[in-house]
């Protein structure tokens, strides 16, 4: 049952039995001290009615008549009302009359509880040389009346107390969980995908950090549906753009080759129907057909690199962007190009190396193209310092850089490298692009896990 108590009904439960239990403890030690304080009361009353009574009748027998004056002395101390004076002997018994006296009365259960048996002393006496007795017998049913009145105001008073502070704290924790209503309905907002709901701090400081930090949470989360549709939508641009450029240069370079045969397999037609054979000429045909074989071979092979990098898969990384870099050191040789690919570098998984290997080709790319560069530095190795270890996953890192003429203030990404930054932010990476005093470095920080 207590695990299906809301926080604010714990709350006020606990506090109710805390209050109770204080009030309980109150009357409890009250009722516990009662006992001792009419044993107390009990004893200081019969010992000074005692030393009273000792005192008064020293000089009884003295008197003209002192049975007469042992009457009005127990007469007198008729008034007292404390304690009861019983003379006894074997032909007379007088006692103090407290038939009129106003008692208020406690429950005779707690009466039993705190003084269950009255306390009497023996006061010997002799009148006229007769022995007599005095008996004084405690009363405290006021001391008693009177502690019973204080339990039952302290409860009153106490009850009365408890239910205030028991009513004002409720308002001030009705008041502190407010916030927790706001928060749930902004919960189910953000869960149905409404990004833009937002909670009003309020109550405790930790609550009102809480629905902050759920705002935050809140526009993060926007932040990120709306960076994902972003990608998403240049992802499909992207994609687009590159089958444009495919069908371009399959337009520009195959239509012209493939028109070439065409021409010279025409030629070999009519030379054949002639009847006359033309050596010479049949040989001049065919060995134009096979330079036009040849370009198709190459512009295919440069298509399929661009498609899938050739060998990457049966050579690996490290052999494929070595084949990669000595193309370019064959095609432009008047670039150093100084390659440090580090020994300690994981598995990255087919899209991990793909990846690396894409950063490396548009990024040397790009600087035989524009940078005028004299040298190109490319490292792989571990990404470090430790800050990029998130979330138990290790990264690696790319830098290209190189000697070049650097950005402009105003220079924007190409196709290439957008598309390099787009892909490594799907798989959880990063790629920065920044012009330093002299040249551009390019990172990548590629997840060694990349599936």
């Amino acid at each position: 049952m207590w695990h299906n108590l809301s926080l604010r009904a714990r709350i006020n439960l606990l506090l109710a039995l805390v209050l109770t239990l204080g009030l309980a403890v109150n009357i409890g030690r009250l009722v516990w001290e009662a006992g001792p304080r009419v044993r107390a009361e009990d004893q200081s009353v019969i010992r000074l009615a005692r030393g009273f009574v000792e005192t008064i009748v020293t000089g009884l027998n003295e008197a003209q008549d002192p049975d007469a004056q042992l009457k009005r002395i127990v007469g007198d101390l008729s008034q007292l009302r404390h304690v009861s004076v019983t003379r006894q002997n074997a032909s007379l018994v007088q006692s103090t009359d407290r038939s009129g006296e106003d008692m208020r009365a406690a429950p005779d259960w707690f009466v039993a509880l705190v003084h269950p048996a009255k306390t009497s002393v023996v006061v010997p006496v002799t009148i006229a040389g007769q022995p007599d007795r005095l008996v004084i017998t405690s009363h405290p049913d006021d001391e008693i009346a009177e502690i019973w009145d204080g339990i039952l105001t302290q409860l009153v008073v106490g009850s009365v107390i408890a239910t205030v502070l028991f009513l004002i704290t409720m308002r001030v924790v009705d008041r502190a969980l407010s916030p927790l209503a706001d928060l749930s309905r902004a919960m189910a907002e953000i869960e149905g995908g409404a990004y833009d709901a937002r909670v009003k701090p309020g109550g405790s400081p930790e609550l009102a950090a809480i629905c902050q930090k759920l705002n935050h949470l809140a526009a993060t989360l926007g932040e990120a549906v709306d960076e994902k549709r972003r990608l998403a939508e240049r992802t499909v641009s992207l994609q687009d753009h590159e089958r444009k450029e495919i069908a371009r240069e399959l337009h520009d370079e195959f239509g012209p080759h493939l028109f070439a045969l065409r021409a010279h397999a025409s030629a070999l037609m009519r030379l054949a129907e002639a009847g006359a054979v033309d050596v010479a000429a049949i040989r001049r045909h065919g060995q134009a057909i096979l330079d036009q074989v040849n370009a198709v071979q190459q512009f295919n092979r440069r298509i399929l690199e661009r498609l899938r990098p050739i060998g990457l898969a049966e050579l690996g990384l490290r052999e494929a962007l070595g084949a990669l870099v000595r193309l370019w050191r064959e095609a432009r040789p008047e670039v150093a190009i100084k390659t440090r690919i580090s020994d300690a570098l994981g598995a990255h998984g087919e899209t991990g190396d793909l990846t690396i290997y894409r950063v490396v080709q548009e990024s040397l790319t790009n600087v035989f193209r524009h940078a005028e560069a004299t040298a190109v530095d490319v490292a792989i190795e571990p990404a470090t310092p430790e800050s990029y270890l998130r979330g138990g996953r290790s990264y690696t890192r790319v830098c290209i850089r190189d000697d070049g003429r650097g950005l402009s203030p105003d220079h924007k990404l190409g196709f290439g490298l957008t598309g390099m930054r787009e892909r490594l932010l799907a798989l959880g990476g990063n790629l920065t692009v920044a012009s330093v005093e002299r040249g551009v470095i390019v990172e990548a920080i590629v997840p060694a896990d990349a599936a």
